[in-house]
């Protein structure tokens, strides 16, 4: 009986090593060579056709904004929009240069039923939301990024900056349109928290898997961490114009990044490596008076961050 028990346990563990190596090894050939135009489709088969329910398109018509900041966000951060609204968002002007805050929505479905103050009566209030009818997932995480570039093109082309982040992102404001008014504004470029021979995974892990068919590559294009990346319209457009050639692919960053590459157009990597972090660090006010954009922040340490950085009285920094 106990050489029965050992056998069948002996068989079990044997099928899950197994099992673990089919799935996480392409069943197809990983090919080596990469060519970014494997992705290209001569006609631009992937224009989307999804309707903007909500587009604020006054927000630009009515002025020409210096920076536009687009944040990805889900129907129910309601309390992650409002602290952006109330600290980093809430000042409009700097050095005479406007920024405009909006965020990036797709729809909710019956989760967004259950919110107090619907997305209508959020836009009506602030006026500050962007939507399209896709259902608002993780996986149209692409497809939210797409509406942003789109909108840029169609609506606000007269900006000269655009940055798309996240609702947990916390930017220094000052500090980015400080950084953009020493760039040469006839110069194309895309800069944030550079990703250099990141691998594609084929692994058991569902957020990060993405299947041989999807990228048959066995490592990403250089790209930016969607926490968030700065470019120039002119740029923003052309790679608009770009994604309706290129078929998405679940992660929003990467697909920027081959849009980019096929393009021809690179990532600028910074000599100061303390701008853009991708991990939370603990709160430090010069690190955080110096930097422009830090991952993973509640609304509640938004509110309490940007209190400290905003006192007059806080000491100064070397």
């Amino acid at each position: 009986m106990i050489c029965l028990k050992k056998a069948f346990w002996g068989a079990s563990f044997l099928s899950a090593i197994l099992m673990i190596w089919y799935m996480a090894i392409p069943s197809h050939p990983v090919t080596e060579h990469i060519n970014w135009m494997y992705f290209y489709e001569y006609e631009p088969v992937y224009k989307q056709k999804f309707v903007f329910t909500l587009r604020e398109q006054i927000k630009c018509e009515e002025s020409n904004p210096f920076l536009i900041i687009l944040v990805t966000s889900r129907p129910a951060d309601v309390e992650a929009r409002q602290a952006i609204r109330v600290t980093w968002g809430s000042k409009k002007s700097w050095w005479g240069n406007q920024v405009q805050i909006l965020f990036l929505l797709g729809q909710g479905g019956e989760r967004e039923d259950s919110l107090t103050l619907s997305i209508e009566d959020e836009s009506i209030l602030y006026g500050d939301i962007i939507r399209q009818d896709f259902l608002d997932t993780y996986n149209n995480l692409t497809l939210k990024t797409i509406m942003a570039f789109r909108w840029v093109a169609e609506f606000c082309s007269n900006t000269q900056y655009v940055m798309k982040t996240d609702s947990d992102v916390f930017i220094n404001t000052g500090n980015l349109v400080k950084f953009l008014l020493k760039q040469n504004v006839s110069e194309n470029f895309i800069t944030g928290y550079p990703l250099i021979n990141n691998p594609s995974h084929r692994g058991l892990h569902k957020k990060t898997y993405i299947s041989h068919d999807a990228y048959p590559f066995n490592v990403y294009p250089p790209y930016l961490s969607g926490l968030g990346y700065i470019l120039n319209t002119r740029l923003a457009c052309r790679i608009y114009e770009m994604m309706q050639h290129v078929k998405p692919i679940k992660f929003e960053d990467v697909y920027v990044g081959i849009c980019l590459n096929i393009l021809g157009e690179s990532v600028r990597i910074m000599n100061d490596t303390e701008l853009f972090f991708l991990y939370r660090i603990n709160f430090d006010i010069c690190k955080y008076k110096h930097l422009i954009a830090i991952h993973s922040i509640s609304p509640h340490k938004m509110i309490q961050y940007w209190q400290e950085i905003m006192r007059e009285t806080s000491a100064p920094c070397y």
